[in-house]
């Protein structure tokens, strides 16, 4: 393995880095506030090192796939440490741990925070911790390998290293072209949710913070209140469409967008991932009228609202869920679970993985019966190979492991059982708020320092998914 190579491409993340912390720091500028300083320290650290490895380590375009995983997963990570950098600088509460916990939350589009004054923050960290969101969203490495000038099989193996297995078999296109799909609808729904916020009357600010955050699938508001500062219900109606779309797979939204819509409007994946959450709104609406709303349409109102934010892993509130029925609080843990489809800016477990459990279980049943016949797994008409069903399950189990595993070291530093299990499904699943303690409402300030570099631990497994993780810590045994 060539660590100069790595190097090189590692100043490309770098780079892009610096290109976000300079716009920063032109809003600082902008808004005349005290974080232009640490941004742009940040931003010219990020340029020195940067630019660096260009001017020692000569161009090659032919990585090998030890390579390609060690920049994907090193790229994030050194992301996560640079994107701190402005938070320890401008200071406030921001230790190292808070910064660190800040960052990781904000490019793995997790959306849990240790601020219980947001609106605290000057406007270039507001906009930072934003587009911390937004470059994490779609992933850090396709962002580079847009601007990059890849030929051959560098291209391919930093994209398939970057992007969940599960989505691959949706894109049938060559990598540049894929590269494009993904851009184009990103920026695509981005610039559409900034308009419909300003139209619903929003400041042009916010508007852009909060699309940002959410076409990331994200979290991070700019208000205390998150989305019930606004109190508007056009505005949350605008949200609500637009964690809905990012929370599809993007190959299936550019057909759809470009006139072909007949694979989106088949897909058993997407079916599903829109039932599961109208059946979600429904019970939980059910629940919460009497006990929470006397009336019907404010109960379908900030259910709509909550389901669908934890479901797409967004985050966002509109309410405090922590008052509501446990029935309903254990209807959000599931979609905390299983978050959208493989292919999307969500996170967790995946609808995908979920319709793959239930369609083996039906196999299963069939084949219980009559034992020999031969019973294939399809998914929309097409037949699933027996060892991506195999990967698809076992990729469940070592989740739930990891969960049980990191909800019982939070528990031992004295952290009740909800605050604890529902704090750590929401980082793996990068969905944000959880229960007890760390409600829709409240934040993570509290919580000890081990437990927030737990919670950390869980985003980044979360993000990367749990095979990459694996493979990176033994890639000194690969053959």
């Amino acid at each position: 393995m060539r660590i100069q190579v790595i190097l090189r491409y590692l100043g490309f993340v770098l780079l892009f880095n610096a290109f976000f912390l300079l716009i920063s720091a032109g809003i600082s500028i902008i808004s005349a506030d005290n974080a232009f300083y640490p941004i742009v320290f940040s931003a010219i650290v990020c340029l020195l090192f940067g630019i660096f490895p260009f001017i020692f380590v000569p161009s090659t375009f032919d990585i090998t796939n030890k390579e390609g995983l060690s920049i994907v997963i090193v790229g994030w990570l050194l992301s996560c440490l640079i994107g701190a950098i402005p938070y320890v600088l401008w200071g406030g509460v921001f230790s190292f741990t808070n910064a660190w916990f800040e960052s990781v939350s904000g490019f793995t589009t997790t959306g849990s925070s240790i601020l219980s004054n947001v609106e605290a923050l000057p406007h270039g960290l507001l906009f930072w911790r934003a587009t911390t969101h937004w470059i994490g969203g779609i992933g850090i490495i396709v962002f580079v390998l847009a601007m990059m000038p890849l030929k051959g099989s560098a291209a391919m193996i930093l994209y398939r290293s970057e992007v969940s297995p599960l989505a691959h078999g949706n894109f049938h296109s060559r990598t540049r072209q894929t590269l494009k799909v993904l851009l184009s609808v990103y920026l695509g729904l981005t610039v559409l949710e900034i308009l419909a916020l300003v139209i619903q009357g929003m400041s042009l600010f916010d508007a852009v913070a909060h699309s940002l955050a959410t076409v990331a699938t994200g979290g991070f508001s700019t208000k205390n209140l998150s989305i019930g500062h606004f109190s508007n219900l056009g505005i949350e109606i605008t949200i609500i469409i637009f964690m809905v779309l990012p929370g599809i797979h993007f190959g299936l939204l550019y057909l759809f967008i470009t006139g072909n819509p007949r694979n989106l409007y088949q897909s058993t994946i997407i079916r599903y991932y829109i039932a599961a959450m109208l059946v979600g709104v429904l019970f939980v609406t059910i629940s919460v009228h009497g006990s929470n709303y006397s009336l019907w349409s404010d109960a379908l109102r900030y259910s709509a609202f909550q389901v669908i934010s934890i479901g797409t892993s967004t985050g966002f509130a509109n309410a405090d869920t922590t008052i509501w029925p446990p029935f309903a609080q254990l209807i959000i843990i599931f979609f905390t679970l299983q978050c959208a489809c493989a292919g999307s800016t969500s996170g967790g477990i995946k609808a995908d993985r979920i319709v793959l459990l239930w369609k083996s279980f039906l196999r299963r049943i069939i084949k219980l019966r009559h034992p020999r016949a031969i019973v294939v797994v399809k998914v929309n008409q097409m037949t699933v190979n027996d060892e991506i069903v195999e990967t698809g399950l076992i990729y469940i189990l070592i989740y739930l492991i990891v969960l049980l595993i990191s909800s019982l070291l939070i528990t031992s530093f004295g952290i009740d059982i909800m605050t604890s299990f529902s704090g750590v499904a929401a980082a793996m699943g990068n969905v944000g708020p959880g229960f007890g303690s760390i409600g829709s409402l409240n934040n993570y300030s509290h919580l000890q320092d081990f437990v927030k570099w737990v919670l950390t631990i869980d985003m980044l497994v979360g993000r990367l998914e749990i095979y990459g993780l694996i493979l990176f810590a033994s890639i000194r045994w690969w053959e």
